[in-house]
């Protein structure tokens, strides 16, 4: 218990009040009844697609979207889950924590792969890698580096470029730049000599994508590791001026994943709504504004599995250790 009590103070800094939100909407506020409540770590103009549809298949039901930062969208959920009828998120970890520990309604006969679900009351729904985005006028006349090893060497022969110009997440505050952290970690060696890199150069720390790709195209930053792919797709989108990296040497892929919260008040709509986003971005990829899940096999072996490996680095203790390697490496 007191390791349980450990993690939410550890994870989260404080629990923000009822209208503290990087975002707010209802749609379809004509119609009758209290809302369909989703809390979400994706920005409203990304998803605002699905729900729109969602509603004009439906429009007897109206959704309030409330958008939050993925350790806060946790600490929400395990303080008042009656608040919230559908729980969105990018970090797979921390969903699946929530999931494995009781605060999600199973839903019988998804019709999802089962690499990309747990014990029928989490479910991903679509997945996208972690991305380098960066300023081609930094690398005029230079290679613009494919790998983390090229970004290290590219940033240690220029450093004047680059001083307070590259960010990255605040793995300390965001749940999905923590998750993406520890299984960059995990994957290659070459992580943590990165990190020292930045670190050296004053890298700037974000809560989330947006605010980095923001920085990016004003050009306070020149450099921008792992951002979401759909936000870097979206927010460069006739920006000639920025290019998006899918390192070759390894790629980190999340799942965004969906849950129905065990105590929700409306779980018929809930469930619909669920039903909706699996079975209505797998049949119209082309409309949707965010990478939608295949389910082939290739993607079970290049995505984070949806399993109780994730779990670890949310071990109390494991997490410190990993925090405290981060802060020395980052913050020199």
């Amino acid at each position: 218990m007191r390791y349980f009590i450990a993690l939410i103070f550890l994870l989260l800094p404080h629990v923000g009040t009822a209208d503290d939100w990087e975002d707010r909407r209802l749609f379809n506020d004509g119609a009758e009844g209290t809302p369909l409540r989703v809390i979400s770590s994706t920005d409203t103009v990304l998803f605002a697609p699905f729900i729109e549809e969602f509603v004009a298949r439906n429009p007897i039901f109206s959704v309030e979207y409330l958008v939050s930062g993925t350790a806060d969208i946790y600490e929400r959920v395990r303080a008042t889950p009656d608040a919230f009828d559908v729980v969105i998120s990018s970090a797979m970890d921390l969903q699946l924590k929530l999931a494995n520990d009781g605060f999600a309604l199973p839903l019988d006969g998804m019709p999802i792969p089962a690499w990309a679900q747990w014990h029928d009351s989490l479910f991903a729904f679509t997945s996208e890698p972690a991305t380098i985005v960066v300023n081609r006028a930094a690398f005029e006349g230079q290679t613009i580096p494919q790998t983390r090893q090229g970004l290290i060497e590219a940033l240690r022969e220029r450093p004047e470029v680059f001083r307070g110009k590259v960010g990255t997440y605040d793995v300390r505050q965001s749940g999905l730049g923590y998750l993406f952290a520890t299984q960059d970690a995990r994957a290659s060696e070459t992580y943590w000599r990165l990190m020292e890199v930045m670190g050296g150069l004053g890298v700037r720390l974000y809560c989330c994508s947006g605010d980095m790709i923001r920085d990016l195209a004003d050009g306070k930053v020149l450099v921008a590791y792992n951002v979401l792919g759909s936000y870097a797709a979206a927010q460069t989108e006739g920006e000639g001026a920025l290019e998006i990296i899918l390192p070759s040497d390894f790629q980190t892929t999340m799942m965004r994943t969906v849950m129905v919260s065990k105590a929700t008040q409306k779980p018929e709509v809930a469930e619909a709504f669920v039903r909706y986003l699996i079975n209505g971005t797998a049949q119209s990829p082309e409309r949707s504004p965010l990478p939608v899940l295949s389910a082939s096999a290739d993607s079970e072996q290049e995505a984070i599995g949806l399993n109780p490996a994730l779990l670890t680095y949310l071990d109390v203790l494991k997490r410190r250790k990993f925090i405290s390697a981060w802060e020395n490496a980052v913050i020199q």
